[in-house]
């Protein structure tokens, strides 16, 4: 489990990412820079880091299930993941 305070800030990322994401467009079209450069430096989507949804790991993360591969093979193997079984041949 990753610590309470790394995932809150990704927590805190996102939600600046999706506040600011029209008027960084917008700012971004007309081509102004200065005030682009004003924006919180965390509003910008670049800063964002892929995280395991159940555990927080930062690592390992498979964007199709948005879960680590740890937690992804247990549910996997718990049958909890529809259409994914262990294979075997």
């Amino acid at each position: 489990m990753a610590r309470k305070s790394l995932i809150a800030r990704e927590r805190k990322r996102e939600r600046l990412v999706a506040k600011y994401a029209a008027l960084r467009k917008q700012l971004k079209e007309e081509g102004r820079w200065e005030e682009l450069d004003k924006l919180p430096r965390n509003s910008n989507p670049i800063r964002l880091h892929n995280r395991c949804k159940l555990s927080g790991r930062p690592k390992g993360y498979m964007r199709m299930f948005g879960i680590s591969r740890v937690a992804f093979r247990k549910m996997a193997n718990e049958g909890k993941i529809p259409g994914v079984r262990k294979a075997s041949w």
